[in-house]
């Protein structure tokens, strides 16, 4: 029997090559992008998670919450703005991953199956980030709380939890990070010489999607090349 999946931020950079690590005969891949609805609309969570219920003919599997933006939210910015910002990163990079696990753990729970949900946080979660992304932050370590929280929860019932951590990853967006402070610093503060692979990353999601042991379940993987090691 295939194993239905659920993936967020399908349409490049991580999310794409997630996608592509899952194609096989043994998958059944609902790969969900902006174009199919906004993440900061609270209703968008509930309609995507029945869309893929119905063409998944009434069973997922596996949820893999890749979909998050990195938008700068400078200190100085007038406060309605700033707090516009702060409420726009939560609501895509946290609250609708919530929505969505929430409503898979229940799913889960009610057909007695187990399953398996994958969140792609950042090395921002533990070490940080730049002082116009408080909020791009506070939103990883929520998800890498809420995944240790929900394998906790949930793993006598056989549903699994797992965080991935990227650092910088060669993407649209993590190249314009770099070119904006200055690539040749950032990159000598990585002991590999270089940053991620969207590829790389989407292995490691493609494993814990299918193949990690269960008794990984709560683990944070680091993908940042030295960068940060806890």
């Amino acid at each position: 029997m295939a194993t239905n999946i659920l993936l967020t931020g399908a349409s490049r950079g991580i999310g794409a090559a997630i996608a592509a690590a899952l194609t096989s005969p043994q998958v059944r891949l609902v790969a969900l992008s902006s174009t199919d609805g906004d993440l900061a609309d609270p209703a968008t969570p509930a309609r995507l998670w029945d869309d893929a219920l119905t063409r998944l003919e009434g069973r997922i599997d596996v949820l893999i919450n890749n979909a998050g933006v990195f938008e700068a939210n400078p200190l100085d910015a007038d406060d309605a703005a700033w707090l516009i910002g702060w409420e726009r990163t939560l609501r895509i990079n946290l609250t609708a991953a919530a929505d969505l696990s929430r409503r898979f753990v229940r799913h889960r729970l009610a057909d007695e199956g187990g399953g398996r949900i994958v969140n792609i946080a950042s090395r921002a979660a533990y070490r940080g980030d730049s002082p116009a992304h408080w909020h791009y932050a506070a939103a990883k370590a929520g998800m890498v709380a809420m995944t240790k929280t929900i394998a906790r929860g949930y793993a006598a019932s056989g549903v699994l939890a797992f965080a991935i951590c990227p650092g910088f990853t060669m993407t649209g967006m993590a190249e314009d990070y770099l070119e904006s402070r200055g690539g040749d610093k950032l990159l000598a503060d990585i002991p590999l010489g270089r940053v991620a692979m969207p590829e790389e990353i989407g292995e490691m999601a493609r494993w814990c999607a299918l193949d990690a042991p269960p008794s990984m379940t709560g683990a944070v993987l680091d993908a940042n090349g030295a960068s940060y090691v806890r």
